[in-house]
């Protein structure tokens, strides 16, 4: 008897080679937004009615959702844009159910009163889709995508936006834990804020609203879009990371440092700059949107306008801007805030003060921005009160 073998035929590879991936540019080490941008552009191929995809972020210390990325170029309606979330009940809603709402017609939406609305329909933008962000279950945000066109949302549309929706949550969500990961890793490292610096977590949680606060109010003088302003948010907490390397007998000595002492606690901002260096190569960040945002606002905090700062001795623009904002921010909540050494200011007191300092040691126009904005300086204070040991 003969056993017929079985026989094995080779499989053909076909190829497509004039197919083309419309979304290869997300391969590219690019920022996020350029990323949103490109986004856009591919799925315009096949949606050209898509006019604008917006991110929103939500911040749950205060119930504010903030403007952060959008695609808009130019024509963005809602840059440098807040507002609580109980003050936007359709989007409060569509966070409370966890699913996505379709707007076809614009004109029959909602009270045209609330400011988003009205700047969304002068804007010309005549449909929408929301879909809320959620982290684990932990909503963060939403995104927006607008049509000029109204019924603009089909079945078949939001089919294929909705993958691409998600996609765009990934990417932010990336994004963000890269900044959480430095932060934790630099509050794990001695404790920064609780153990060694005297000053608290509600200083920190203050000055970085200080200095968004300060941001914004430059957005229009400086062209800041919402992502610059965003991440000043972020990084400015970390500015004093450097005071790890600062012996606790001059870190935490009461009374008035020598001259020695001084000058052992000016290197502070080097070894920041070092220390962020350090930590954005070994947690394989150094390709964290605005990283240079984050090193300068640690080495160069402490330079003044006149020339008279450290470690440098950089003058007026010589100083980045987010060094400067950041300073003012920095300056204001350290004399509104009690210390072992000295009693908490009146804001009536510390504004004074500032100005006294406004073109010798910080930035005038940072000075002019956040007293221009009392009511929310003491909206913050009164948020982000110090606790007890604080």
């Amino acid at each position: 008897m003969f056993m017929r073998l079985p026989t094995y035929r080779s499989r053909r590879v076909y190829t497509m080679p004039d197919h083309e991936d419309i979304y290869t540019a997300l391969n590219r080490n690019i920022p996020l937004k350029e990323k949103l941008v490109c986004t856009h552009e591919a799925i315009k191929q096949l949606f050209p009615c898509i006019a604008r995809i917006a991110v929103a972020i939500y911040d749950p210390d205060t119930n504010v959702l903030k403007t952060y990325l959008h695609s808009s170029g130019d024509t963005n309606p809602l840059e440098n844009y807040q507002a609580l979330l109980d003050d936007a009940p359709s989007l409060k809603a569509i966070f409370r159910q966890g699913r996505p709402r379709v707007i076809n017609n614009m004109l029959t939406f909602e009270n045209p009163e609330h400011e988003h609305t009205r700047r969304i329909g002068r804007a010309g933008y005549a449909a929408s889709y929301t879909m809320p962000m959620f982290n684990n279950g932990v909503f963060f945000g939403f995104v927006f995508f607008n049509a000029f066109e109204t019924d603009a949302f089909t079945p078949e549309v939001l089919h294929e936006l909705d993958p691409i929706g998600h996609m765009i949550s990934l990417m932010l969500i990336n994004e963000l834990e890269s900044v959480h990961t430095l932060s934790a890793a630099i509050r794990t490292t001695g404790h920064i804020t609780h153990l060694r610096d005297p000053e608290t977590g509600s200083h920190m949680d203050r000055m970085s609203r200080f200095s968004r606060l300060i941001a914004a109010s430059l957005a229009g003088e400086y062209a800041l879009d919402d992502d610059y302003i965003e991440h000043i948010f972020m990084f400015s907490p970390l500015h004093d990371i450097g005071k790890i390397g600062i012996p606790d007998r001059i870190l935490l000595k009461p009374g008035k440092l020598t001259e020695q002492e001084t000058r052992v606690m000016h290197t502070h901002t080097s070894v920041g700059r070092e220390i962020i260096d350090d930590l954005l190569a070994n947690f394989a960040l150094d390709n964290l949107a605005h990283a240079d945002v984050l090193r300068n606002i640690a080495a160069y905090h402490h330079e003044a306008v006149n020339g008279s700062g450290y470690p440098e001795g950089r003058s007026g623009n010589q100083i980045p801007l987010e060094a400067r904002i950041v300073a003012v921010a920095d300056v204001f909540d350290a004399l509104t805030s009690r210390r072992v050494y000295k009693e908490a200011w009146s804001n009536e007191r510390a504004f004074e003060a500032l100005k006294e300092l406004a073109g010798q040691k910080l930035d005038s126009k940072c000075v002019d921005a956040l007293i221009e904005n009392r009511d929310e300086v003491e909206k913050i204070q009164q948020q982000f009160k110090e606790d007890s040991i604080g």
